[in-house]
Formats: C-alpha cells, structure tokens, sequence
C-alpha cells in the first residue's frame, strides 16, 4: 500500500494510453488499486481519441495539492462541427435501433461502471477534490443507476407515453459542471441515447478526466461509432458547441448566467433546451422536528462535496423556539468534521475545487462578516497546498445580506429564524432561485402544506441531498427549466406531438 502523499511515478508496464505516455497514481487507500493516467487526452470523436485540430492542450490538475494530472486537449470550432457530424451521420442508424438493443449497450455501460468502480471513485477525486467516500458511495453508483434506469425504458417508450409514437429529437449538445463531472455525464447522456438520439458532451475544463475514462467504457461496451461523442475546452468550447449547425437540443448544467447567455443564443433556432441553474435552497427545521436526525441533514445538506452542489441547503431557517438549541447542536457535529486528504476514506470534506471558487467563498465570507453576521469556523487545520476552506456558520443573518442572496457554492451556511410557519414559507421563497428546500418536522399534515407552498422543484422531507434515477429533478426562477431524471426527464429528449406530459 503506497503511503500518504505518494508522488506519481513513471511505469513501464502501464498500458498505452491515447498519445502514450503514461504514468500511475497509487493513493492512499486500503488496496492496491491504482488509477492510470495519459499524459495527454485527446477528443473522443466518432468513437476514436483524436489529436484537436488547434493543436492545443490544458492542464487539469488535483485541487487538494495543485499538481498536475494531465493535458486535455482544446477543441475548437472545426472540432465540434466534426463531432455533431460524427454525431448526425451515427444518429440514421442509432435511432432505427430497436429500443431492445440500445437497451442492451446501456445495461452494458452500467455493469462497466460498476466493474471499474474503484478506478473512476478514485479519478474523480483526483480531479475533483471531493472526498473518496463520496465518489466511491454515491457519484459512481449513482451514475451507474441512471443508466440501468434508463436502459430499463428504452424499449418501452411507447408504454410510458401511450397514444403516441415517440421519435427521437436528434444530435443533442450537452454541457455539464465540475462539481459532479462522471454523475452528470450519466445524467444527461443515459435518457438520450434510450430515447435514441446522438451526444456531443462537453465536459467542464477543469473536471474532464472522469468524462474521457467514460469514453473508454463506451468503447468497450462496443457502442457505435458517434453515439457519444466528447470535446473537451473552456468555455470558448462550449459557445461553439451552442452556436453548432446541426443540434436538436442542447442541455446545460451550470450557472445561471451562462444559462441566460445559451437561451439567447438558441433563441428562434427551432432548438429544443433544458437548463439546470443555480440555487439557494431554504432548509427549514420545526421545533418539531427530531433535532439530532436534522442536525445531521443539515450537514449532508450544505458540507457534502464541499457545499459544490446547486442544490445544497445554503439557507437554514429555523424555529425561534430551538434555535439556540439546534445552532449548538450544529457546531458541535461541525467541530467533528474531518477535513484533510480526500483519498482518505476516513475524510468528510475535501478540497475546494478550485483557486477561483476559492476566492469566491472568502470574497462572499468577508461579506458576511462586514454585514454583520457572526462567524463561526471549528477549529480545523487546513493542509498547506492545495485549495481548502473550513466548514463555515453564520448566524444572524438577515434577507438582505449578500450571503443570504448570492449564491456562495462552497462550505457555508447561513442561519435565519422564523416564528411562524407561514414566515418559514415567506423567507423560504425570498429568493430568485427555485431549485431545491428541506422541511424537517414530526407533522405529516405540515409536511405536505409546506410542500404545496415553496416555490422549489424538489422538495426533502426530513432528508436532503437524496437522489434516484427515476425521480425528476430541476427548478423555477433563476434555477431554470425542464427536469431531468424520471419519465419527465426521458420526455425532454423525445418528440412526442400527441402526448400529453406525464403526470
């Protein structure tokens, strides 16, 4: 077993790799397990690995120790016309595929995932810096979930929509975030090819290792040439796939002033679009609720993946009544979080993912404190490189404040108090976001009440951050539109003129 802080080293029995060149990362785990990397990655594009035609390259790195773990290549304009292309030529024959025999290649993908599960838990921390326990539990299953789930209703597309003939929409462009870069590939790529459309997927720049491990299992999987295709860049790549001659849909994850630009870029084109945006989700506890039980949601809710999550419970609102209890209740679990290596199984919070989300935290943080919120940070020593923030609290925060409104995307929470259940739903919704809230309380009855009035598209109730394949998940306001996941998010890539939507 290699020891903590193992340098990468050179290997001749590495396989050959695309452009060669490979080394071996052994981490610090409880196997032997390693994860090969290239040093440099090319476009997948019509089911090959490709030099780009710019001839440029990026580097990817670790954000837990800033080393570099690979070039990835830029791909410019002539590249993403290739890929929907490659895409549009794959699609004639993709979409006259039996819905049986895509299902096949998506059950494939699936059971790949899982077999080399280890490898891309520990890839995606790599490139992420989200902790391995997080990886390994939750993003591979999960990814490997939506495809079965979607595998499961490839052929039966006229039984989920009856009265109609589903037809595919085409070449989709989809653009996914480096907060969860493998789970959102699974996400966006597994309802498009069930539904029998093509993909070019552009993976974010500073996430795209786990993306072109992903093309490897495709081609495994025996998938046909330009079902899947990848070009890798910044968000010069991404215009240029929006802007693409060709594309039937586009489907982004990621900020919501990218969002507003790719709407106005898709406007008038005839090009279907769904967007999944920011959020600044309200979780509110009851004096009610089990307060031990919502003390641990609260932290799965804003500490998971570093609070690098759209829809993480930013905003906690909780009753007058057991609000000093709950806050004390809080920062003692907080005092118990281990924040350090993310290849340690044993750490809950890893690195921030990069030094510009860094610097956003601490810009919003000296906000908040300027305000006059009060600050409350466990004592908690932070490695020395790399990018790290500690789990962060404030208290006495008002509706105005920068960080009750903006969206923060790191580890910080923000406490309010409310007295009333229909104050909980006012301060709740005093927002331009929708994505997401959490209700904790013993009431059924309330449970449902508080539902029915917050103006969010998921709703927990006394969980969060729980997802599943056949859930549909998306938001209103600022958050977007469109929902992905579930027989709703299979509807956004089919045409479907007679159908109404389901229920």
């Amino acid at each position: 077993m290699a020891k903590p802080g193992t340098q990468a080293r050179r290997k001749r029995s590495a396989p050959e790799l695309p452009f060669g060149g490979a080394w071996s990362y052994e981490p610090s785990l409880e196997s032997t397990d390693h994860v090969v990397l290239a040093e440099r990655y090319g476009l997948f594009l019509d089911g090959a690995f490709v030099r780009p035609s710019t001839g440029r390259y990026f580097a990817t790195s670790d954000p837990a120790t800033g080393r570099q773990l690979a070039l990835v290549a830029e791909a410019g304009p002539k590249d993403v016309a290739a890929a929907v292309v490659a895409a549009q030529r794959a699609f004639r024959s993709w979409r006259r595929l039996p819905g049986t025999e895509r299902a096949r290649y998506l059950f494939r993908i699936a059971r790949l995932l899982l077999e080399r599960a280890r490898e891309f838990a520990v890839l995606e921390t790599l490139d992420n810096g989200k902790p391995i326990a997080e990886t390994r539990d939750i993003d591979v299953p999960l990814a490997a979930q939506h495809f079965f789930y979607h595998a499961g209703w490839a052929d039966k597309l006229d039984l989920v929509f009856p009265g109609a003939v589903p037809e595919p929409l085409g070449v989709v462009g989809q653009i996914i975030p480096w907060n969860f870069p493998l789970l959102m590939a699974a996400w966006k790529i597994a309802p498009a090819l069930a539904a029998g459309n093509t993909v070019v997927l552009k993976p974010a720049e500073t996430s795209p290792l786990t993306a072109l491990r992903l093309c490897e299992v495709l081609q495994q999987a025996g998938l046909p040439p330009g079902v899947v295709n990848v070009v890798t860049g910044a968000g010069a790549t991404g215009a240029a796939l929006v802007r693409a001659e060709g594309l039937a849909k586009v489907a982004f994850t990621g900020s919501t002033e990218v969002g507003k630009e790719i709407q106005r870029q898709v406007a008038g084109r005839g090009i279907d679009l769904t967007l999944e945006l920011g959020g600044k989700a309200a979780h509110l506890v009851f004096e009610d609720a089990a307060l031990d039980q919502a003390v641990e949601g609260v932290v799965r809710g804003i500490f998971m993946n570093q609070g690098h999550v759209c829809c993480a419970g930013s905003r906690l609102l909780v009753q007058e009544s057991v609000h000093d209890a709950f806050v004390a209740k809080l920062q003692r679990r907080m005092a118990r979080i281990r924040v350090g290596n993310p290849l340690d199984k044993n750490t809950d919070m890893g690195a921030i993912h990069s030094a510009q989300q860094l610097a956003r935290i601490e810009a919003l943080c000296a906000a908040g404190r300027a305000e006059g919120a009060t600050c409350f940070q466990p004592p908690c020593r932070l490695p020395e490189r790399g990018f790290w923030w500690p789990p962060t609290l404030f208290t006495g925060v008002a509706q105005s404040h920068r960080i009750a409104r903006e969206e923060i995307f790191g580890p910080v929470l923000t406490v309010s108090t409310f007295r009333t259940p229909d104050e909980a739903i006012e301060k709740a919704n005093n927002t331009s976001y929708g994505l997401s809230a959490g209700v904790w309380t013993d009431k059924g009855a309330r449970i449902l009440w508080v539902a029915e009035r917050l103006q969010a598209g998921v709703v927990w109730n006394n969980t969060y951050n729980r997802f599943d394949p056949a859930a549909p998940f998306g938001g209103y306001k600022e958050s977007g539109f469109g929902r992905e996941g579930g027989r709703q998010g299979l509807r956004a890539y089919l045409r479907l003129p007679d159908a109404p939507t389901p229920a």
